[in-house]
């Protein structure tokens, strides 16, 4: 249950409770995966963190949002809001095969499970594809439980083939050689270092670090993949 709210910088946000659904594990992954996708030249919203005052839960008639409210006191996500902006139709619209290839390869590497038909989680915004709601994506880390994370890193990701742009992503190997050289083991140490330590419950940091640096060694099984699942809708 996202809320657009102003901050006291003025701004217009989407904000992410952490209250909410799945708890802070959401919100690393719009945090994380949003801050990647910009290193790798793709339109996302400014991700910002927003400290709630639970307070505002008193101003509020509904008594769930009341309760979403002082559960999510402190750090939230916000999203730039972008006024005006429409969700994107593949029937309208048909993006270039380079930038298609760009995203599915990005959802993939990510494990974005939720960038369907059904939800595209894309907005259109003066004339330009923008990316929102990652919160779905690093869905592995809902399945760590106490001791050290299982390696899931070398996974194919199979539910790539559910992707909306898919069928137009017929540059992936292209996209594959430009995302590589601009998501390196830096830019992936300097987003996983964003997450405020309060969100990891006790996981370790690194875990985050280590996956997503391994998921850039060749072989990428996430590329295989998506080529091949590419080639059945072609």
């Amino acid at each position: 249950m996202p809320a657009v709210v102003e901050a006291d910088d003025q701004g217009m946000y989407v904000l992410k409770f952490r209250g909410a659904g799945q708890g802070p594990k959401v919100l690393i992954a719009e945090l994380v995966a949003g801050e990647l996708a910009r290193a790798a030249g793709l339109r996302v919203p400014e991700v910002v963190l927003i400290d709630l005052d639970p307070d505002l839960a008193r101003t509020e008639p509904d008594a769930e949002i009341q309760a979403l409210i002082r559960a999510s006191a402190g750090l939230n996500v916000g999203l730039d809001y972008l006024p005006g902006s429409v969700m994107f139709d593949p029937v309208v619209e048909t993006p270039d095969a380079a930038l298609a290839s760009a995203i599915v390869w990005f959802d993939a590497y990510v494990a974005n499970v939720d960038r369907t038909a059904r939800n595209a989680n894309m907005l259109s915004w003066h004339r330009q594809l923008w990316l929102i709601d990652h919160g779905a994506a690093l869905y592995f880390h809902h399945g760590w439980g106490a001791g050290t994370p299982v390696d899931r890193s070398q996974d194919p990701f199979i539910q790539v083939k559910d992707h909306i742009l898919l069928k137009f992503a017929g540059a992936l190997r292209e996209a594959d050689k430009l995302m590589t050289e601009r998501i390196t083991p830096e830019v992936v140490e300097r987003a996983v270092a964003l997450i405020p330590d309060g969100w990891l419950a006790g996981q370790p940091r690194g875990a985050y670090t280590e996956f997503l640096t391994r998921r850039l060694v060749a072989p990428r099984a996430f590329l295989e993949e998506a080529i091949r699942a590419h080639a059945l809708l072609v």
